[in-house]
């Protein structure tokens, strides 16, 4: 049987050999329109000031974590403001936010697409609460039937990704070239990445000049649909023979 990265490696993956990663936040779901949302409300509710403070907080605790925690930057908002009552609203739109209709189009038809071979699994980085919630009520955790991973750190984590769901080979979509370069250096040939152009973080040149390419480019993950297993493979075995000549 043939090995990765030589001919015949397309026959050799077929379903079940072949796992599908999907990053969330402005990979399947638009969060750029999330955060604008709200800043909007949080300075209609509580005026500019406060909505300032809130992302301060929310950047510095983003900066400690590694990753995006609203509801804990809401509590540490809270120490600033304990006779509030408002915080109660906030906190309801955070949690009841319809984040259904923040989806990318095609982002449900790209998972369906690439799910004809292979399990797909929703591959992401946040809390224990607020990002679970976004992905069920997005819709999202449905549509991978359940099959949901949320890290700290996703790219320090791929053992364990590989041990849950084994595979020959792994397809990772992600709007980070940061992540993709990552996990491509661990797993190599074994990994094809997919680099959606959406969202503020893949359309900073600063971001996209300090990585290299991911093995295929898309302008927006319903494109996704248009592109089939044999060609996702071939870009992975392009990009490992031509590391391999220079």
């Amino acid at each position: 049987m043939a090995q990765p990265g030589t001919g015949g490696s397309i026959t050799m993956k077929t379903r079940d050999e072949v796992v599908f990663l999907f990053d969330c936040d402005n990979t399947l779901l638009d969060n750029d329109r999330v955060q604008d949302d709200l800043q909007t409300h949080l300075e209609r509710e509580f005026g500019t000031a406060n909505r300032d403070r809130y992302w301060k907080i929310f950047e510095e605790l983003r900066a400690e974590l590694g990753y995006a925690d609203y509801l804990g930057a809401l509590q540490r908002y809270r120490l600033g403001a304990m006779n509030d009552p408002r915080l109660l609203q906030m906190s309801a739109f955070l949690v009841d936010y319809p984040f259904a209709d923040r989806l990318y189009p095609g982002a449900l038809d790209a998972i369906k697409h690439l799910g004809a071979w292979g399990p797909t699994v929703v591959l992401s980085d946040g809390d224990v609460v607020f990002q679970p919630r976004k992905i069920q009520r997005s819709g999202l955790w449905q549509a991978v039937e359940g099959r949901v991973l949320i890290y700290i750190h996703k790219e320090k984590m791929l053992d364990d990704v590989q041990q849950r769901y084994p595979a020959r080979h792994y397809i990772m979509v992600d709007d980070k070239l940061r992540i993709l370069t990552a996990m491509k250096n661990v797993m190599e040939e074994r990994l094809t990445t997919v680099f959606p152009r959406q969202g503020h973080y893949a359309l900073d040149p600063h971001n996209t000049a300090a990585y290299p390419a991911a093995d295929l480019t898309v302008e927006r993950i319903g494109d996704l649909i248009n592109v089939d297993l044999p060609a996702l493979l071939d870009a992975a075995d392009a990009s490992h023979t031509e590391k391999r000549s220079s």
